[in-house]
């Protein structure tokens, strides 16, 4: 392998060594996609990003995303890192927006001035797809909880806007928290749908600073819970609006997620309902934890 440089960073963060880590390495063109997927799991991270090239390609900066066991298409925190490091440390010219060329397809990021470690990074996402209608009784037995925890006012729901995730909604607090996933029945469920992934949430934070609870398992790509998802919230947007959760179509609320392992996250939704589909746009924070040279 080479000596490609490589930035950590902690990214939907409320201070450094909190939030969802991120490795983004500044790819030299020599190393291939096993030795890619290899990196990735030496850092162990949800996801490690390639920048492909430090000039724009095709308008926009060519980018892959690996988590420790797959490359994916799609990744939120990944998009807001990837997008602080090339404006903090590649670019030579400050930037209000750098758009990522990620195998989905042009992301377009929002970048605070100055790249302010205060201020947020913010993403338009996809437009999202549905699929309403899962048994909540099935689902329940998956997340070792009784199915009256599964709010009844709205359906469990299979949503896209670039990565897929299975949307449940639990009726309290303490349902969300005591949730824990039976991985028999995760690997049995999984067969049968698209989006395996999951994102529990609750209406309700665990603190004043937060209108939303969430939790986000992705055992099939290697990541049994994830401290900080944008593209999980992202779907979790569109569902929001979709359903009227909030009794709104636009809405501008804090996610709080990571707690139950460890790493607090904040994550900023804002998104509208229009005409023509949804405005989704995810925020945070990404903060610099350090960086270095992958040996030769």
């Amino acid at each position: 392998m080479s000596g490609s440089r490589f930035f950590i960073t902690d990214v939907f963060a409320t201070e450094r060594y909190s939030g969802n880590q991120l490795a983004t390495v500044l790819h030299d063109g020599r190393m291939s996609d096993e030795e890619m997927q290899r990196v990735a799991a030496e850092f162990g991270f949800s996801e490690t990003t390639f920048i492909l090239s430090a000039e724009p390609i095709g308008g926009g900066f060519p980018v892959r995303i690996f988590t420790p066991k797959a490359e994916i298409p799609f990744a939120g925190h990944p998009t807001l890192g990837t997008a602080a490091v090339l404006v903090r440390h590649i670019l030579t010219e400050p930037a209000e927006e750098v758009v990522l060329r990620p195998p989905v397809g042009p992301t377009p990021v929002l970048c605070p001035i100055a790249n302010d470690e205060n201020g947020l990074f913010r993403m338009l996402q996809r437009e999202p797809e549905f699929e309403d209608g899962m048994d909540p009784r099935l689902v329940a037995d998956m997340i070792g909880l009784e199915p009256e925890n599964i709010e009844p006012s709205w359906p469990i729901s299979q949503v896209t806007t670039g990565l897929p995730f299975t949307v449940v909604p639990v009726r309290s607090l303490g349902a969300l928290r005591s949730a824990c996933l039976d991985g028999e029945r995760y690997e049995a469920w999984a067969e049968g749908v698209w989006a395996k992934g999951l994102l529990l949430f609750c209406v309700g934070g665990r603190s004043q600073s937060e209108d939303l609870a969430v939790r986000v398992f992705v055992p099939h790509l290697g990541i049994p819970e994830d401290p900080a998802t944008g593209s999980a919230n992202g779907c979790l947007a569109g569902y929001l609006l979709r359903h009227d959760v909030l009794g709104s179509q636009t809405i501008d609320v804090r996610v709080g997620q990571g707690h139950e392992v460890g790493r607090p996250s904040a994550i900023q939704l804002r998104a509208r309902r229009e005409d023509e589909g949804y405005r989704i746009e995810i925020g945070g924070r990404v903060v610099d934890v350090a960086s270095g040279h992958l040996a030769i």
